[in-house]
């Protein structure tokens, strides 16, 4: 395997806190987005997330104070933000506070043309682009493509749009399963092996790790990033745990 595995713990923030719910809903208090950020760059994660999980349907950006006090504490740990990012300012504001890489969603569907305007602005190894999923038996992957934070249906195939995506040459491709998110059921494997075979990019495996041999069945699906909240944030599972737990089993991992 090229690529060595790395570690991505995700603060999904609302009103300034780390937050946690299942299956996009649900929502309970996980923490300040500070000290839990110092904690996981101190425990050996290898990337960062912040998701600002309302600001799109809040219609506002991102909260760059936030985004901010945690730039300070991520030291060497690079640290992508998304949520609220609807244009090339706001993604450059987002950059300019402290984030090393951005995200977007939502307003990357329904504005294509905003995934090479953010490649040819600030380069595309600070671009990822992320996909909300949930099963749906009528689309010819099985799956369809959510946006506003999995709330709105868009009659998209996600392996559609993942190779859309693909085709602009962004970097990494973030799918979450609505089915499987916070659920701790294990990652939605299928999905992950439909987009990594139908693309270049790498993917992030996001929603629904709760134990170790997730992480590694979505390795072996060909996540290359494995992204956790609330496994991390309850300490249920250590990251160091984790990595051990990968080159037990002959996985790389940064």
């Amino acid at each position: 395997m090229s690529a060595r595995i790395r570690i991505m713990p995700c603060l999904d923030m609302q009103n300034g806190r780390v937050v946690k719910g299942i299956h996009f809903v649900d929502i309970r208090d996980a923490g300040d987005p500070v000290e839990c950020a110092r904690a996981y760059c101190n425990s050996g994660a290898d990337e960062l997330a912040l998701l600002d999980i309302t600001a799109t349907v809040e219609n506002r950006a991102t909260m760059l104070d936030v985004v901010r006090r945690v730039a300070e504490v991520t030291n060497t740990v690079p640290f992508t933000v998304g949520g609220g990012i609807a244009d090339v300012a706001s993604a450059e504001a987002v950059l300019k506070a402290g984030a090393d890489k951005v995200s977007i969603s939502s307003a990357a569907f329904r504005k294509p043309d905003l995934i090479p305007e953010l490649i040819k602005a600030i380069g595309p190894e600070r671009v990822t682009v992320a996909i909300d999923v949930d099963q749906n038996p009528t689309m010819p992957s099985g799956y369809e493509v959510y946006i506003d934070g999995g709330r709105t249906a868009t009659g998209m195939d996600a392996v559609e749009w993942a190779q859309k995506i693909d085709g602009y040459g962004v970097p990494v491709i973030l799918p979450t399963s609505k089915a499987g998110d916070g659920a701790r059921t294990g990652y939605d494997l299928p999905v992950i092996r439909a987009i990594k075979g139908a693309v270049s990019a790498e993917i992030v495996a996001s929603g629904g790790a709760g134990e170790l041999e997730h992480f590694y069945d979505a390795v072996q699906a060909g996540a290359t990033i494995l992204l956790a909240a609330s496994m991390f944030h309850f300490g249920i599972i250590r990251i160091d745990e984790l990595k051990q737990y990968l080159r037990d089993r002959g996985v790389a991992v940064v």
